[in-house]
């Protein structure tokens, strides 16, 4: 299984076609200081998304980021990616086979006992939304407690997305959580490079004033 050091979720940018596009926010991730992206983009055709993945890999490669796709296992493993981030609909156990020892798996779970399941089939990271999101209107939104309670549960690093920007990603933080995974506070901003540096100093400081 694949060893992921808890700071390397710290500001997790995830993609959307909302805003300026996939290429674009990732561009701007790398640029702002992410320390890990993901490609979603549901709405694309295996043979588009491998191409865009492939191309994407290259450049997160060379500034050392880690490039994960959404569900998309086969995709993560023909382009080379770092990893992938699979749902409860998926089989993480199915995943981390075909994913193999070395790449990176991330499970999205709503209770102690999916996060259980998941640290069993080999995820390295789980995903839990913290707040209601439209860009995730399907998500069920746990709140700081449910985070909380998932990330006591657990030796994995947990993530938290959903509804997080500048304003309360401490406060995820805070709850237990090892980073922040963000959408529409980049891809809607008006300035996604800026957007991902403001929160990267938000973790940062959370960090270096309480450091794991």
């Amino acid at each position: 299984m694949a060893r992921l050091d808890p700071r390397r979720l710290g500001v997790y940018v995830v993609t959307s076609d909302i805003g300026p596009g996939h290429r674009e926010i990732a561009t701007a991730a790398i640029e702002g200081g992410a320390t890990a992206v993901q490609l979603r983009a549901p709405e694309l055709a295996d043979d588009e998304l491998g191409s865009l993945t492939t191309s994407l890999v290259e450049m997160c490669s060379d500034a050392g980021v880690p490039l994960l796709v959404n569900d998309r296992v086969d995709v993560a493993v023909d382009s080379g990616a770092a990893g992938a981030h699979v749902g409860q609909d998926d089989d993480p156990g199915s995943a981390r086979g075909r994913l193999g020892a070395e790449r990176i798996l991330g499970v999205s779970v709503m209770s102690a006992e999916e996060a259980w399941v998941a640290e069993m089939a080999g995820a390295d990271y789980l995903g839990v939304t913290v707040w209601a999101t439209a860009t995730k209107p399907d998500a069920v939104a746990m709140g700081l407690e449910g985070l909380r309670a998932i990330a006591g549960a657990t030796a994995l690093p947990v993530v938290g997305i959903g509804g997080i920007d500048g304003r309360n990603a401490r406060e995820v933080l805070m709850a237990g959580a090892a980073g922040i995974a963000v959408i529409g506070a980049v891809a809607s901003s008006d300035d996604p490079v800026e957007a991902v540096r403001s929160l990267r100093t938000v973790v940062d400081d959370f960090y270096d004033e309480s450091p794991r």
